[in-house]
């Protein structure tokens, strides 16, 4: 990659990257390909961008491809724009130093946007308090708990003041494209989408997951209203009896609908949504086994257990061990 220098031309903005050990290399990829491509759209130098990061030597990403950064997380400009970039075990990666320098440069009035995981990192630094915010989808569960003061939302970006967020994937194309076409007009970001094959832009009233019916690969209308019902309700589960009544249904006949089209029954599923949360917690947080049971409507550790190690073959407390020695190493 072309090393850029710290100067900038006049009407020029500066984007900082800075890279998170393990971050997304898609999204941060996104991003600063669409700056590129807007420059050579406009015939001149809209945007120009450097990379930092703790320490100032190189970064390697998730993909282990690694990157030479310019400088050190040093002070910047008012105008710059810092884009955090993120990625896999995000709560091991966060330093103290790398918080003290978002606090510090937030203060200083420099804007922040986080693709992918670096919600996290911002919001652990106290600049998503009663904000709105996005994250990667497989991380909503984890951030949720750990910062209930930030309003989470499954946008695929969220701009709120000086503070903006993206899903990860290529949501961080969708937030640099609506920068663009806000700064230079959506005739130059409609150039970026086109040359990036980009064919449907979306905004930040888009959803980052697929809906129901794309996702189960089956448009069943009450199959879609029941299996939306259970995902918003695994801390408190609904019974089978009350989510056939939701949609006008006996419960048998729901029955019948889920082992038709997904082949498993009602209560089955509902069981796996919960277990597949409760794993991801696991992961990616610190909460006590008991407390992950609870959220995911398990009334004890016991049965959690058992339920875990009937579906994954092994029992929460040894998830959590060989996930953090995976890390560790």
């Amino acid at each position: 990659m072309t090393k850029h220098t710290t100067t900038t031309n006049a009407g020029t903005r500066r984007f900082v990257f800075v890279l998170v050990e393990g971050f997304t290399l898609l999204s941060f990829a996104g991003a600063i390909d669409a700056l590129r491509i807007a420059n050579r759209a406009a015939g001149r130098k809209l945007y120009d961008w450097i990379l930092m990061g703790d320490g100032g030597t190189t970064v390697t990403s998730s993909a282990g491809a690694s990157f030479q950064l310019d400088s050190d997380l040093d002070e910047l400009r008012r105008d710059d724009t810092i884009v955090l970039c993120s990625g896999v075990n995000i709560q091991s990666h966060s330093s103290t130093r790398l918080l003290n320098w978002l606090r510090r440069e937030a203060r200083r009035g420099v804007k922040v946007a986080g693709l992918c995981t670096a919600a996290h990192v911002i919001a652990k630094a106290g600049l998503l308090a009663d904000k709105r915010a996005t994250i990667h989808w497989e991380n909503h569960d984890s951030f949720a708990e750990a910062f209930d003061d930030v309003d989470l939302t499954k946008r695929v970006f969220v701009i709120d003041g000086n503070i903006m967020t993206a899903a990860g994937g290529t949501s961080s194309i969708d937030l640099m494209l609506k920068l663009i076409a806000d700064e230079h007009g959506e005739d130059i970001a409609n150039i970026v989408a086109d040359q990036q094959i980009y064919t449907s832009i979306r905004t930040d009233r888009d959803t980052q997951r697929l809906s129901v019916p794309t996702r189960i690969g089956v448009r069943h209308p009450k199959l879609s209203d029941v299996i939306q019902k259970m995902e918003a309700n695994i801390e408190e589960p609904i019974s089978p009896a009350i989510l056939a009544a939701d949609v006008g249904m006996s419960t048998r006949q729901l029955e019948r609908l889920f082992r038709r089209y997904l082949n498993r029954s009602p209560k089955r599923y509902y069981m796996e949504l919960r277990l597949q949360k409760a794993r991801n917690l696991l992961m990616q947080t610190d909460m006590s086994v008991i407390n992950v049971a609870l959220a995911c409507g398990f009334s004890s550790p016991s049965h959690f257990s058992k339920c875990y190690r009937s579906h994954y073959d092994t029992t929460p407390y040894r998830e959590r061990g060989s996930h953090a020695a995976k890390t560790a190493t």
